[in-house]
Order: structure tokens, then C-alpha cells, then sequence
């Protein structure tokens, strides 16, 4: 589903953030990628998404990343932002909801039904007519999410989805990130939920990958993660 081949990038020519990286994750996988600040986590992410421009080659579905794919690489990924309130612009969820599906050409009616199954899917109903202002962090988030999957994406792209979330909603985040049968590529510090979520793990250091493999295998690995400044997720510490 997703394809890095010698990739690399740099945002200065001396200080390179991505350093021939090449990696694949194959349909409805659900891969972790970790590593400490500076590892080139978020860079990754913006080079999946055409944000940025780099040497080497990011295939989709088997289709190139470039300026002339944009549309179409944007329409089989769905990028769940860290912060929701950059997601969420529109006055209320519904709104949010359908506005990615009508400006990818759904009708109205395909809109609304797409919007309709998103919320039956993560349970959260309740909120088709909350104002985004009003709701709280737990909610906006399952509502960012949300509105990524009324765009009915094939991969599912998330930055520190649990980040900033009190224990009940870190949870029903997590319970819903299990629920989803996308391609998943989840960014985190969340080690913790990283073993919840994810089957697999990269684990990134200075733009290259330290170890890539057996999620519970590696997070298990004090040693390596210490070697690249990381700590053993809470739950086995």
C-alpha cells in the first residue's frame, strides 16, 4: 500500500532529515513509527503526503508521488492531525464532515451517508450537530477522525493521536484505532499505545530506520530503545 524506495530529504543540504530510507507496508497493516524527537517521524509523514519534495521514490497504491498525483494520493489517505483544531474549521462536525467528500465530487446524499456511517462506526452519534468550539479534547478528537473516514480513505494517517487526552479518552481512541481495517501508520511518543494499536514498528534514528519488525519484539527492547533515546513503553517498565 505504501512504498519508500532510497529515500531522502533535507531541509538544509548539510543536515539531511531523511537518509536513503526505504520501507513497505502492505495492505491493512498497522505500523507504529517511533522514535525520538528529531528522528524524521513528521517528515515522513509529509513526504507520504506530497507536502514535501525529496530524492528517492513514494509510491501509493503503486502510484508515484509527484506533482501531477497529488489528487489522487490525497483521496486513498486520510492524515489525522496532532492538534484537532487545525482538522476542524467548519462550525459544527457535520460540516466537517461532508465538506472533504463534496469537494472530492460525492453528491450531497453520498456526502450525508458517508458522514452517517462514520459516526455509527465510532459510536459517536451524539455528535452530528455539536458545535466544534464545544466539544471537548476526547470528542473533537474521535470527531477529527471521524471526519477522515467520511472521506473513506484506503490508509489511515495519524500524529500523536492519543497526545493530550485524559485516561478515559486516551482509551476510546485507542478502542477505536483497533476498530479501523485501513492501512495505519501512527506516529506517537505513546509507546504504550503504540503496543495497543500497532502489529508492527519502525523505529527511526537520525533519518534512517534503527530496527523495523515485531512491534511487541522490539518495544520489549530496552537496550535498542535507550541506543536511540526512548524509554520501555510504561506497561513493561
Amino acid at each position: 500500500m505504501i512504498a519508500f524506495q532510497n529515500v531522502s530529504f533535507s531541509y538544509e543540504k548539510e543536515r539531511p532529515v531523511l537518509q536513503n530510507l526505504s520501507f513497505s507496508i502492505g495492505d491493512g497493516e498497522a505500523v507504529g513509527l517511533i522514535g525520538a524527537n528529531g528522528a524524521g517521524k513528521s517528515t515522513v509523514m509529509k513526504v507520504l503526503l506530497g507536502l514535501l519534495p525529496c530524492e528517492g521514490k513514494v509510491l501509493v497504491d503503486g502510484i508515484e508521488v509527484g506533482h501531477g498525483t497529488l489528487y489522487e494520493i490525497r483521496r486513498k489517505l486520510g492524515f489525522v492531525l496532532q492538534n484537532s483544531d487545525h482538522q476542524m474549521f467548519m462550525p459544527t462536525v457535520y460540516e466537517d464532515m461532508i465538506f472533504g467528500p463534496l469537494n472530492y465530487g460525492a453528491s450531497r446524499a453520498e456526502a450525508e451517508a458517508h458522514a452517517d456511517a462514520a459516526l455509527a462506526q465510532l459510536g459517536i452519534p451524539a455528535l452530528k450537530h455539536r458545535h466544534n468550539h464545544k466539544l471537548s479534547g476526547g470528542e473533537k478528537r474521535m470527531a477529527a477522525i471521524a471526519t477522515i473516514l467520511a472521506m473513506q480513505p484506503e490508509a489511515i494517517l495519524m500524529d500523536e493521536p492519543t497526545a493530550a487526552l485524559d485516561p478515559y479518552n486516551r482509551r476510546l481512541v485507542i478502542n477505536i484505532i483497533r476498530s479501523l481495517n485501513q492501512t495505519k501508520l501512527i506516529t506517537s511518543h505513546d509507546l504504550d499505545m503504540i503496543r495497543d494499536t500497532c502489529s508492527r514498528v519502525i523505529l527511526l534514528s537520525g533519518g534512517t530506520i534503527a530496527a523495523d519488525g515485531d512491534a511487541e519484539t522490539i518495544l520489549r527492547d530496552r537496550a535498542l530503545l535507550e541506543a536511540n533515546r526512548m524509554e520501555l513503553p510504561l506497561s513493561l517498565q
